[in-house]
């Protein structure tokens, strides 16, 4: 089981190892130094590699202060897709990424902002 053990501001630790970028998490696989288009902001393009993975759930952690703006269409094409989709502040979002995970890691994906 893929498990976030710790976070703070620039730093998460996944299964006893230590990141500094920004971290997806699909299928259970940690997917380090995730950039973005544009920093803090979430467009499509941004997470085509987690949409395709077909997930039930995609919870985004939007930085320590809730910075990274999640963008409509986003949004839409998950509720469009019946993807359910969270979005909270980093801290918030791996907590409910470690208790969903438990019961099912291949659904669920995480996209974490470390920062802001």
């Amino acid at each position: 089981m893929t498990e976030i053990q710790h976070y703070e501001f620039g730093k998460v630790v996944v299964d006893s190892k230590v990141y500094t970028s920004d971290i997806k998490i699909i299928k259970g696989k940690v997917i380090a130094n995730w950039w973005r288009t544009e920093g803090h902001n979430l467009y499509l393009k941004d997470i085509q590699d987690v949409l395709n993975s077909s997930p039930n759930i995609i919870i985004i952690g939007c930085g320590a202060n809730s910075t990274m703006e999640v963008s409509k269409e986003v949004k839409e094409y998950c509720k469009n897709k019946n993807i359910t989709l969270y979005i909270s502040n980093s801290y918030e979002a791996i907590k409910l990424f470690n208790q969903l995970a438990k019961k099912d890691k291949e659904s669920v994906a995480l996209c974490l902002h470390l920062t802001c």
